[in-house]
């Protein structure tokens, strides 16, 4: 049994989520820039986790995703099992007919608990234990101070990407048009 790149993926993008959308919606093309993951790979992430009600988007200039509930309310457990990364160690993906016949394998509780086991951890680490890990480890790590500047020079080299104007402490601009 292997964590593949879709779990990896998933849980390093909402932890680069989680350390930076206090500055507002954070953009995907920010995420791929800093994380090195490519933007079509973060989208298919970002709809399975936003169906999963764990991200929310924000449409238009500005736009972008923050945590759709509180970071210590996220657990690896839900990001994994969002982008439906399966986590078994059995061969029979837990239904018991392992050997050829149709019967339990002699391992065969020995994998499941592994797997229970495997899931129970997954589902102790919160999404703000991986943030304040990150930060403690990497002093340089966002917290508070991030550049907006940079964030909207990642999202300018995607056309797709969209702008609105914030203030320094993270508020957004209310421009009105007058008709």
């Amino acid at each position: 049994m292997r964590l593949t790149t879709k779990g990896r993926f998933a849980v390093t993008a909402m932890i680069d989520l989680a350390m930076r959308q206090h500055q507002g919606p954070v953009t995907l093309a920010g995420i791929s820039q800093r994380q090195k993951i490519s933007l079509s790979y973060l989208e298919q992430l970002f709809g399975k986790l936003r169906r999963h009600e764990l991200v929310e988007s924000t449409r238009g200039p500005g736009g972008g995703y923050t945590l759709a509930r509180p970071m210590k309310d996220v657990s690896v457990a839900d990001i994994i099992f969002a982008v439906d990364e399966p986590l078994d160690a059995t061969q029979c993906a837990g239904k018991a007919n392992c050997r050829d016949d149709g019967q339990q394998c002699m391992t065969h509780e020995l994998w499941t608990n592994l797997t229970r086991k495997m899931v129970e951890y997954l589902d102790s680490v919160s999404l703000a234990d991986l943030v304040d890990g990150q930060r403690a480890k990497d002093p340089d790590a966002p917290s508070r101070k991030v550049s907006v500047l940079r964030e909207h020079r990642a999202a300018l080299e995607f056309p797709t990407s969209t702008l609105q104007p914030i203030h320094l402490d993270g508020t957004r601009l209310n421009t009105v048009v007058n008709p």
